[in-house]
């Protein structure tokens, strides 16, 4: 098990790794970031109203499960936003540098992370 600031040194670890954070998205509030690249005070925010919306809009489809995670692609950039199964209301957030990340171990890492994470 691990905590916040084992957490965020675990998924700054991850290649290509430029910034991460674990965010309370019923408020928007980030509870621990580390890294660079964006600011992820704002980042936490914003994605906040993201991951909202995509569960408002599974509820209104009445499709049944829980969101893996979401992939935000840009040009030199990704950005994946893991809910935390075992802690409602928290996700991961996680911001590569697309030259230098394998996306899919990245995934497997942060879900590996997501697993081990106590709050």
């Amino acid at each position: 098990m691990a905590n916040i600031n084992a957490s965020l040194k675990d998924l700054l670890d991850i290649d290509g790794a430029m910034g991460a954070s674990i965010v309370d998205y019923t408020t928007g509030m980030s509870l621990g970031a580390s890294g660079s690249g964006v600011d992820l005070e704002l980042a936490a925010a914003g994605n906040s109203e993201v991951v909202k919306a995509k569960m408002n809009t599974m509820k209104s489809l009445g499709i049944k499960g829980e969101i893996n995670d979401i992939l935000i692609t840009l040009n030199t950039q990704l950005h994946i936003i893991r809910p935390a199964a075992k802690h409602e209301g928290l996700f991961i957030y996680l911001v590569l540098d697309k030259d230098k990340a394998n996306l899919a171990l990245a995934r497997r890492k942060v879900q590996s992370i997501e697993n081990d994470l106590e709050v």
